[in-house]
């Protein structure tokens, strides 16, 4: 029990413990670090420095360095500091007078930077220069930032700022001004991997490069955090990191669920996918995460395929490995297919009420994307459709008699062409089918003649002629309205207002309000007959229009126009109105 207590109290956390104590040790900032150096062997140093980046990047490490190695009473060749001067021991052991550390998330007032400029007023007992290090500064508030710009701009010859933050956007451009301004950036995977690899061999630990892989792609570009998850990986499977306690414990879905997607894709297995789905679905994993990591295999698949966009694939040697053999075996088309399937599923997701039907269709799209397309007749590809999950039986040929389609010439000197589409045979190539000859003698006659050749083919199929009444009159205008295209919602809208009546047996009056929708409604008057006559099965059904009569409206005279018309009437009342001096007002 004693013991383990001991060694609790003498566990430090892997992002401590090996947090580097110089330049070379820091991870992923190669060119940064090598400006610092050389600034400090040159001796040219400015008052002020920002560094800013994501976070676990090692902002704050390198400002400590840098406070730690232009204090160094025996500075080593390239500006590295000597770790064994009281001065770098002093600052080991924080206990060092020369440099102070600023946490802005908690003192961010404008007492709190009031004090720090009297501390600067103080020179250095021992040492050159005395370091303030303001980590994250874009919490210090306006105030506090306008009370500290004048000792900023000026500061004695001892002082060096350095301020770190992770929102470089928040720093007044005045602030920025006054500063030498360092851009950190993210760890990349493989630097990621690598320095955890080191960790793992230091403390004795086994671990999978595809696990350390995956914590590398957990902390997104931090350090700190795949220190930490490194941490929690640890004590989780007693030392030995693999990919599948990896998995369970950080509940990321195994990638080898989307290569066996894949497959069943390029197979065509549509019962597969569903069934892989549903498994998922059972294991507590959303699917909408489900669908994003599958759109992110297929991007990797995509940047496997050429050798240009490889190291755009941050990865193991195992797991780029198998990318690139899956990749090898997709289509160029079927991969650009599922990247849009998935993307488009991934943005209609969120609003779907039915997310699961959501990603099967997907699914079964994909599942069918892998499949040659026909391109029809004007070469067009096909509109994206679900095919049957079930295949038909390709032995039984089914044979269905196509349609006669009879095409009406206007008679002048030819009679009508009639084009039969023979059903395909078995074994017919479709290269090789023939195609029916199109007299186009007379293409280009008139309008008139056209509709009127509709409207006779139109009753030549009906071939009944039963009485009208106002219920069937009604449905067939309204089946006239229906069938026009949408770009004529203004027009179907003012036939709507208008209704026909009932004549006679043949025929029905449309009263219509003015000469303009007269002539309208005429202009349409041969497509109306066509699909009003085969709706009321009336080959001899006529529509005729009726322009309705204006009523006169009464005239509001005043009271001069009403003398006047009076006195046209009758002269008398001149004479009258003279002699009474009477006034109309």
């Amino acid at each position: 029990m004693h013991k383990s207590i001991k060694q609790m109290e003498e566990y430090v956390v892997s992002a401590l413990k090996y947090r580097p104590l110089n330049f070379d040790s820091v991870v992923g900032q190669r060119s940064l670090t090598t400006t610092l150096k050389n600034a400090i062997s040159s001796g040219k140093l400015a008052h002020a420095y920002l560094f800013c980046g994501p976070r676990g990047v090692g902002k704050t490490t390198c400002a400590r360095i840098f406070a730690k190695a232009i204090n160094c009473f025996d500075s080593q060749e390239g500006g590295e500091p000597c770790g064994k001067c009281e001065s770098c021991l002093a600052f080991d052991q924080q206990r060092s007078m020369n440099i102070h550390e600023l946490d802005a998330a908690s003192n961010n007032s404008v007492d709190d930077i009031r004090e720090l400029c009297k501390q600067v007023l103080i020179p250095p007992q021992t040492g050159k220069y005395k370091v303030f290090i303001i980590d994250e500064v874009h919490m210090l508030s306006s105030s506090a930032f306008n009370a500290f710009l004048k000792t900023l701009e000026e500061p004695p010859s001892y002082v060096i700022f350095i301020l770190c933050t992770t929102e470089k956007h928040k720093i007044l451009p005045t602030i920025l001004s006054r500063c030498q301004v360092y851009d950190f950036q993210r760890m990349t995977t493989k630097n990621t991997i690598d320095h955890l690899m080191y960790v793992a061999e230091k403390e004795g630990y086994t671990a999978e490069p595809e696990a350390l892989s995956l914590i590398a792609e957990k902390a997104d570009g931090g350090m700190r955090d795949a220190l930490s998850i490194f941490d929690q990986m640890v004590s989780f499977s007693g030392g030995n990191l693999t990919y599948e306690n990896v998995c369970q414990n950080l509940n990321v879905l195994n990638q080898e669920y989307y290569f066996k997607l894949v497959d069943y894709f390029l197979e065509g297995k549509v019962s597969e996918c569903l069934l892989l789905l549903n498994e998922v679905l059972q294991k507590g994993f959303d699917g909408g995460n489900f669908i994003a990591g599958l759109a992110t295999h297929m991007r990797n698949l995509l940047v496997s395929r050429d050798a240009v966009t490889l190291p755009l694939l941050e990865m193991s040697e195992k797991m780029r490995t198998r990318y690139q053999e899956q990749a090898l075996r997709c289509p160029i088309r079927f991969v650009y297919k599922v990247l849009k399937l998935t993307n488009d599923c991934d943005q209609a997701y969120r609003t779907s009420r039915n997310k699961r039907l959501q990603v099967e269709i997907c699914l079964i799209q994909s599942a069918q994307a892998a499949e040659p397309e026909n391109a029809d007749a004007s070469g067009h590809s096909p509109a994206q459709t679900i095919k049957p999950i079930k295949k038909e039986d390709k032995t039984k040929p089914s044979v269905q008699p196509a349609p006669v389609v009879k095409v009406d010439v206007p008679k002048a000197e030819t009679e009508p062409v009639v084009i039969e589409d023979k059903p395909q045979q078995a074994g017919e190539s479709v290269a090789t089918k023939k195609l029916p000859k199109v007299s186009f003698k007379h293409f280009g006659a008139g309008k008139k003649e056209e509709e009127a050749s509709a409207v006779s083919s139109a009753t030549e199929r009906t071939g009944e002629s039963l009485p009208i009444d106002a219920e069937r009159l009604t449905a067939a205008w309204y089946a006239f309205i229906d069938s026009l295209p949408h770009e004529s919602v203004a027009l179907a809208k003012r036939l709507k207002s208008l209704q026909p009546t009932v004549n006679d047996d043949n025929t029905a009056l449309l009263a219509v309000s003015n000469p303009q929708v007269q002539q309208t409604v005429e202009s349409q008057m041969p497509q109306i007959l066509a699909i009003m006559r085969r709706e009321l099965r009336n080959d001899g059904f006529l529509l005729e229009t009726q322009l309705e009569k204006e009523e006169e409206v009464a005239k509001s005279y005043s009271p001069q126009e009403m003398l006047k018309a009076l006195k046209n009437q009758n002269a008398d009342v001149g004479d009258l109105v003279s002699k009474l001096h009477l006034t109309f007002d």
